[in-house]
């Protein structure tokens, strides 16, 4: 067993020197990485946004040696200068060939330079000297119009200068360095995330001056890109299937063949007239994405990654343990020390934290490893520790961040709530026939934050609408919920009631939408109430899955769920069994609600209805 962690606060923790000794959670990920970079493999990362991934791709390349690094400089082209040439020259070799060949251009220039310079201040002195000898205007407009020509000479001529030709026998060659690896210390780390195609592959400037000899040279107008900069390194992209297919079609080129020539990419380039030589380009390709990122990804490359690398599937959690706990502690003690404005925290602030990320996981015995996320609630209470002087971060700043720091999502939440109760769209207190208060949550992933969602049912005569009407901004998902609860109230009452009653079912003012299933229960409650003209005790609340056979089923969020319904001040929320053990809600507001554990809609019509008066009804059902 590893031994716990020693310390009074962060500033005992040792930060690790290496980035890959900084990624915590991800144990796994970090042995494939390790092979990547021994072998040079590339890798594609799927998971959550926060957990790691780009510090993967900097780790990565800090793991590759930097002996095999090279400078690309374009030179002319004497054949053709629509395809300028391509050269690799040792790392920080580059500068000085451009350097040498810059000193023998002036030297070969030097004495014409200063012979025309000279020429040129005479024929800008003359016309002055004749207008003032001779008391000509004509003389004087004369000179100064051989002045202007013998300028516009002299400008074309220090063109010239820079263009490549022969002077005598001697050819002279100004190369372009367009991969510069001067001075650099490790391999190269690109960060190609939403590039577009141009800083991606490379491109070639527009030349606004095409004709008369004052042209840009091609070679100097090319422009490296990203994929020729990581030659020898890393390059990552994240959120790869954003990047337009064609795009994807190039880099999947560019990684078989590991050279790619440069040519116009964009409005602003020249074009396809201008294409060099092959550019090397013999990167490492570490792509991240969400789940829905494979499914858009270019099946080629995606195959390719596959075939010579590897593919890693982030986590999000890790188990509770005093291990994982520590390593939250050397996480924060990290992010103090990259930020160098926040102060250090205790070991109860730790402590905080570390509740927090039990929180966030959603998940009974389990820590989130969302750090991005977690990070901004360190910097939050450091911030607040900073504003009142203090030399700690103590847990009270993290309880105070946490207020000042809630995602849009929650913000969003509490202003639905609070106007929907000053306007009695939600009832906590009282009961109502068809009206049930059902959890649901906005937003996805870390971001994510509880509501309450009131449902309304009316039962009619008729039957002509043949299956229950639902109304609100639901997707497809809360849509077929709904009309599986036909069957549950059929297996209850023996009938269907589709072919003699109609039935519509209304989420109040859904306008942040409704997608799932786990409103099933709210609706089959809301349903069966108008049905039977029971009433629904309005201080409930509830949220869960509901099966076709009556069985309650887990849902995700409900630590958010229940959050909500504290804050809406409801006194009771249902809840499926199973999903009890993923609650993590503060003490002090745990005990301001009382969560009812069900497995099946019998034990949720029992707790959430008030049947005085119905108790046949409830025979009925409990026989069902």
């Amino acid at each position: 067993m590893a031994k716990s962690l020693a310390y009074k606060t962060t500033a005992d923790i040792k930060v690790p020197d290496t980035i890959l000794d900084q990624v915590i959670g991800q144990e796994e990920a970090v042995e494939v990485i390790k092979k990547a970079a021994e072998q040079r493999r590339h890798v594609l990362l799927i998971g959550e946004p926060g957990t790691g991934k780009s510090m993967l791709g900097l780790a990565l390349a800090e793991l590759l040696p930097k002996e095999k690094l090279v400078d690309v400089v374009a030179l002319p082209n004497p054949n053709d200068e629509n395809q300028p040439l391509i050269r690799a020259v040792p790392a920080s070799k580059g500068r000085d060939l451009v350097l040498q060949a810059r000193v023998q251009s002036q030297n070969l220039f030097k004495g014409q330079n200063w012979i025309l310079l000279l020429l040129l201040l005479i024929s800008l002195i003359v016309p002055w000297w004749v207008r003032s000898y001779y008391q000509s205007d004509i003389m004087f407009a004369a000179f100064f119009l051989g002045g202007m020509f013998f300028l516009a000479a002299f400008i074309f001529f220090m063109n010239m200068n820079k263009r490549p030709g022969l002077v005598g026998n001697v050819r002279i060659e100004v190369p372009k360095v367009i991969v510069d690896n001067y001075g650099r210390k490790q391999a190269p780390f690109w960060d190609a995330t939403g590039a577009h195609a141009g800083a991606l592959l490379g491109d070639v400037l527009h030349d606004p001056f095409q004709s008369g000899g004052l042209g840009t040279p091609a070679h100097e107008r090319v422009v490296a890109g990203m994929i020729h900069k990581a030659n020898m390194g890393v390059l990552f992209v994240d959120e790869i299937a954003t990047l337009d297919p064609a795009t994807q079609q190039e880099l999947l080129t560019a990684v078989q063949e590991g050279r790619y020539s440069i040519t116009g990419q964009s409005e602003r380039s020249a074009g396809a007239m201008v294409r060099t030589e092959p550019v090397p380009c013999n990167f490492i390709l570490v792509a991240a994405g969400n789940v829905e990122t494979v499914q858009h990804l270019h099946p080629a490359l995606r195959s390719r990654v596959r075939g010579y690398g590897y593919e890693i599937f982030m986590k999000e959690t890790v188990p509770d343990t005093p291990e994982t706990r520590d390593k939250i502690a050397v996480f924060i003690a990290q992010e103090v020390v990259k930020d160098k404005k926040i102060p250090h925290f205790s070991k109860d602030a730790v402590h905080a934290i570390v509740e927090e990320a039990r929180r966030m996981a959603n998940r009974k015995g389990h820590l989130t490893i969302r750090f991005r996320e977690l990070g901004g609630l360190v910097r939050a209470a450091g911030d607040i520790a900073v504003g009142q002087g203090k030399k700690l971060v103590q847990p009270e700043h993290v309880m105070d961040a946490k207020k000042i720091a809630k995602t849009l999502e929650h913000q969003i939440a509490d202003k639905f709530i609070e106007r929907k109760k000053e306007y009695e769209v939600i009832i906590t207190e009282g009961k109502k026939i068809g009206r049930v208060n059902g959890l649901a949550v906005i937003g996805s992933g870390a971001a994510h934050s509880g509501i309450i969602l009131p449902i309304e049912a009316e039962v009619t005569p008729g039957g002509k609408e043949r299956e229950i009407v639902a109304t609100g901004k639901l997707g497809e998902i809360a849509k077929e919920a709904v009309k599986n609860v036909s069957a549950i109230v059929k297996k209850l009452f023996g009938e269907d009631i589709r072919e003699t009653r109609d039935i519509y079912v209304q989420f109040l003012q859904t306008y942040e939408g409704v997608e799932g299933d786990s409103a099933s229960i709210a609706v089959a409650t809301a349903i069966i109430s108008a049905l039977k003209n029971v009433p629904v005790k309005q201080d409930h609340a509830m949220t869960g899955s509901l099966s076709v056979r009556g069985e309650v089923l887990p849902i995700g969020g409900v630590s958010a769920k229940v959050d909500a319904a504290i804050d809406a001040g409801i006194k009771h929320v249902i809840v499926p069994k199973s999903n009890v053990q993923d609650i993590v809600i503060e003490a002090s507001r745990r005990k301001r609600i009382n969560i009812i554990p069900v497995e099946s809609i019998f034990q949720v019509l029992r707790e959430a209805m008030d049947w005085t008066g119905k108790e046949s009804v409830l025979k009925q059902i409990r026989a069902a």
